[in-house]
């Protein structure tokens, strides 16, 4: 922030020269970044804001603290405008439908003023700080905001529809021309604060004021504007509209509702002394009541040991009382009263660190050393490390790529029932919209690849995910994989092993994994999805002919979209160690015919049903489909194996067993029972 340092030393007594002033300003958190000379013995110097400081982004604020620190007098203004004119009320209207975005809508009414130069005195306070004068009204406001940090606005009343302020939201659509030389109307939206009269906006709330009510030579009769707004809502329509103002930079850093009043009293001083006028009596107010002063204590033996000195608690009181904490002991605990414009302030440590400030940062104890302790990485860092781990193995390679993509490409993996999530601000950009799926990156880098001659490949990114679900933002991270097939069935399976792979690492070999054929996601063709216990974690398939097109790829990619890192909290699996069989098993092979639609799951859980004698496991040998087994079904064999534990079984004694799975999958699946061989 640009200052004069002659301007700053009119609240100071005594004065400070400029060099004083940046030294105490440093010392208080607002290093100096540039200084210039100007003419006689002002110095423009250039100090760096903090975002919570709103306080200090003015002169008065900035010799608060000088004077706080260097124990010199502060001087404030003592604005003592006289009314003469009727109530405010009978000439102007204030409706604040807003309460919560505006705390606080004042209008005061001044009629008569002549519009014309400033005077030297307030042309040079503007240009000692890098602002150019325009005339007496607009830079009168200007230097209120300067001199106390109050964003201001003057209206010409007479171009006021009504005469009426309205403080309300936009229209979907609305028009609004801003101030400034060769601007260009804008498009609202609802989200935007607006002030409006009895027609149309005429300011963007707390951004930029209307062309259409903007003071002119010709106008006599004001409505001077001092409020308070919303600053979350004020960023995001000034990053929006790419409009930004001296008046939108304060206030996105809060402006206590009780500050406005003051503001609009300096103001109105001023322009009765600049342009003469009759001032209306009272103010137009409307807003909801004022919030309640903040009370905040600190331990002293609290702020001792934090900032490892000693500190009389005489001392702190006097320092906060500089500060105009208005602290007083109450045992064992220093009670303050936090001033309004101080926003920053709401718990002990922030009164500390105002302690600290005054004392000197730099008078803080600093240790040489400092012991650590390491502490192990946590399980979800583990199962992350060892899942690229074990992917790296597999062949694939790890990529990181952008979290924006283009609307056809976002479009195209978007599940049913969400929306897109586009960003604000993003210009002529064409990446404009936050990627529901990471497919798009992979399937991009994996062109890109071909197109450089490197094929075969296979990749894998874990990050996050983004859409609007329900008018909520949803973000899921998710591990993606793509790979090249040499031919569907084969690359399908591969896939599928390694999904399964790393579901059993993380979660033991007891988790039983389905894969599901589904169509629901348009990007597979043909795609599934996989269930883990039950639990749907994600989809594996083959990318449809037209999406892999999109991106200039013609082979079979096999791809996979895990939700996996929901489970790594439950890394490592528990495991139990057993003792090594002492007798042989005996296993049987049966081979079954069933519908195509029937899983592996379905046939282990007839079997695990039965609760047979000595069973000791249950696996998936091979499947077959061909002519032979017909139209929509399928060969399964399983190989039961059975264990005994105090003998060496015979195949006739697992006879009784082997008939009740065979007679089992037949009644409760439909299963034609080819063979139950010996293996």
């Amino acid at each position: 922030m640009y200052t004069s340092a002659t301007w700053i030393n009119e609240y100071l007594d005594p004065p400070a020269t400029p060099e004083e002033q940046a030294e105490l300003l440093t010392r208080a958190g607002f290093p100096l970044e540039g200084r210039e000379a100007l003419g006689g013995s002002d110095v423009r110097q250039d100090f760096e804001m903090t975002s919570n400081r709103g306080d200090c982004v003015s002169h008065l604020g900035l010799a608060r603290e000088i004077a706080a620190i260097s124990g010199r007098a502060l001087k404030p203004p003592q604005p003592s405008a006289i009314a003469a004119g009727p109530p405010a009320q009978q000439v102007v209207t204030v409706t604040n439908l807003e309460g919560t975005l505006c705390p606080l809508y004042t209008a005061r009414v001044i009629r008569g003023v002549r519009v014309g130069p400033s005077p030297q005195w307030l042309a040079g306070r503007l240009r000692a700080i890098n602002q150019i004068p325009r005339n007496n009204i607009v830079d009168a406001s200007n230097f209120v905001l300067f001199e106390l940090g109050q964003p201001t606005h003057v209206f010409d009343l007479a171009r006021l529809a009504g005469p009426q302020i309205i403080v309300r939201t936009a229209k979907g659509g609305e028009r609004f021309l801003p101030l400034g030389e060769g601007a260009s109307a804008i498009n609202l939206s609802e989200e935007d604060l607006v002030i409006a009269d009895a027609k149309c906006a005429v300011a963007i709330a707390g951004v930029k004021g209307s062309a259409q009510t903007a003071v002119t030579e010709a106008t006599t009769d004001l409505l001077i504007e001092s409020a308070s707004f919303d600053p979350a809502t004020v960023r995001r329509t000034s990053r929006r509209l790419q409009i930004e103002s001296d008046s939108s930079f304060r206030f996105e850093r809060g402006v206590h509702p009780g500050q406005v009043r003051a503001g609009a009293e300096r103001l109105v001083e001023l322009i009765l002394e600049l342009a003469g006028g009759e001032l209306a009596e009272g103010a137009v107010a409307d807003g909801p009541p004022m919030p309640p002063a903040k009370h905040v204590t600190m331990r002293p033996d609290r702020c001792c040991a934090l900032l490892g000195v000693a500190i009389s608690t005489e001392q702190m009181i006097r320092w906060l009382d500089r500060l105009e904490f208005e602290p007083k002991a109450d045992g064992d605990v220093i009670r303050c009263v936090v001033p309004i414009h101080r926003l920053d302030v709401d718990r002990e440590v922030d009164l500390i660190e105002e302690v600290s400030r005054m004392m000197g940062h730099d008078k803080l104890p600093v240790a040489e050393t400092i012991e650590i302790r390491v502490a192990p990485l946590q399980s979800t860092e583990l199962a992350k490390r060892a899942v690229n781990d074990a992917l790296v193995g597999m062949g694939y390679v790890e990529i990181v790529t952008h979290s924006l993509t283009n609307e056809q490409a976002a479009g195209t993996f978007l599940p049913g029932g969400t929306e897109m999530l586009r960003i604000d601000n993003a210009g002529d950009a064409a990446e404009t919209v936050l990627r529901p799926s990471l497919l798009p990156s992979l399937l991009g880098i994996l062109a890109y690849n071909h197109d450089h001659g490197v094929g075969r490949l296979k990749l894998f990114e874990s990050a996050a995910t983004y859409m609007r679900k329900s008018k909520s933002h949803q973000e899921q991270e998710q591990l993606t994989l793509v790979a090249d097939l040499a031919n569907i069935e084969d690359g399908l399976r591969s896939i599928r092993g390694v999904v399964e792979r790393l579901i059993e690492m993380l979660l033991g070999s007891d988790a039983i994994t389905a894969v599901v054929p589904d169509d629901t996601a348009r990007w597979f063709a043909p795609g599934a999805v996989v269930n883990v216990s039950g639990q749907i974690i994600g989809r594996l398939g083959v990318i449809a002919p037209h999406v892999g097109r999109m991106f200039g790829l013609d082979d079979p990619i096999g791809a996979a979209e895990l939700e996996l890192p929901r489970l790594y909290d439950r890394f490592p699996p528990q495991t139990e160690a057993q003792a090594v069989a002492s007798f042989p098993a005996v296993q049987r092979d049966i081979s079954a015919i069933v519908d195509e639609h029937v899983q592996w799951t379905d046939l282990h859980n007839v079997v695990d049903s039965l609760d047979l004698d000595h069973l000791d496991a249950v696996d998936l040998f091979s499947s077959f489909r061909g002519e032979q087994i017909g139209p929509g079904r399928k060969s399964v064999t399983l190989r039961v194996r059975f264990r005994a534990p105090d003998r060496t079984l015979k195949h006739e004694s697992v006879d009784r067993q082997v008939e009740a799975v065979m007679a089992a999958l037949q009644a409760e699946l439909g299963a034609e029972i080819r063979r139950a061989q010996r293996s």
